[in-house]
């Protein structure tokens, strides 16, 4: 059976819920904006400008037409609403949001309608509850990790996403790619809005999350993105976000 193209139904929003398999994705885009919500698993969406990551309980918003690309080193389930544009007073930029419990229920309700139900029923009445409720979710900034447009940070970056566990300094990289670390630095706060260590910080982050969300243990995963202890990947990890890994990755009751 062909795979339903979003922007074909003829209704305001809608909600598609899909096991996929492990991707690394490809760049693609739609007419309508796009909630993008794992129910199961850790996803990463890129757009041209830089990447997000939803764990448990994140969703990634991509504004109508924005071209971008979502990817999971894990099987998951994806369950995407649809809103047609101006449905909704929603952002013109991509971002994270908290995905509270009650707009979690709804999705996952809304999912068993499709994009098939009949105008003027419950199921448009729940639609419209969801859309109603999306402009009030949290907004989650920590969750995004720009990129830099210079071809010769983007090979630093490149090397970083490789190996985020690598050692070698900035000045190094920099080095390695032909600048000064002066420049180098200098370019990197003004394409990303992030210090080069800041940036590989939230990196680290970023990986850890996925990894975490695929069932590896915190121990594993701390020594897998560059930290020479547990503790000291916990005390980031909290700082960040505000838990434990143990704690941010239960399951909601």
């Amino acid at each position: 059976m062909a795979a339903l193209d979003p922007d074909s139904p003829r209704c305001l929003a809608f909600v598609l819920d899909e096991r996929k398999a492990p991707t690394r994705g490809s760049w693609h885009r739609h007419r309508r904006g796009q909630l993008v919500y794992a129910a199961e698993g850790v996803l990463t969406v890129s757009t041209r400008a830089g990447l997000w990551v939803a764990p448990p309980e994140r969703a990634v918003w991509v504004p109508p037409g924005e071209e971008h690309k979502v990817a999971s080193s894990r099987p998951f389930r994806l369950r995407t609403l649809y809103v047609r544009p101006g449905a909704a007073a929603l952002p013109g930029v991509p971002r994270v949001v908290a995905v509270s419990p009650l707009v979690r229920e709804l999705l996952r309700a809304a999912a068993e309608a499709g994009p098939g139900y009949p105008r003027g029923g419950p199921e448009e009445r729940l639609v419209r509850v969801i859309l109603d409720r999306l402009p009030a979710l949290a907004a989650a900034p920590l969750l995004h990790l720009p990129e830099p447009a210079d071809p010769q940070l983007a090979r630093i970056v490149a090397g970083l996403k490789a190996d985020p566990a690598d050692g070698r300094t900035f000045d190094a990289w920099a080095k390695a790619v032909a600048l000064t670390p002066r420049t180098a630095a200098r370019r990197f706060v003004a394409q990303t809005g992030m210090t080069p260590g800041r940036w590989r910080k939230q990196l680290r982050l970023f990986v850890a999350l996925e990894r975490l969300g695929a069932g590896e243990s915190v121990s594993r995963v701390a020594f897998a993105v560059g930290y020479r202890d547990v503790s000291s990947f916990i005390a980031v990890f909290r700082a960040a976000l505000g838990v434990t890994p143990a704690r941010y990755f239960r399951a909601p009751e």
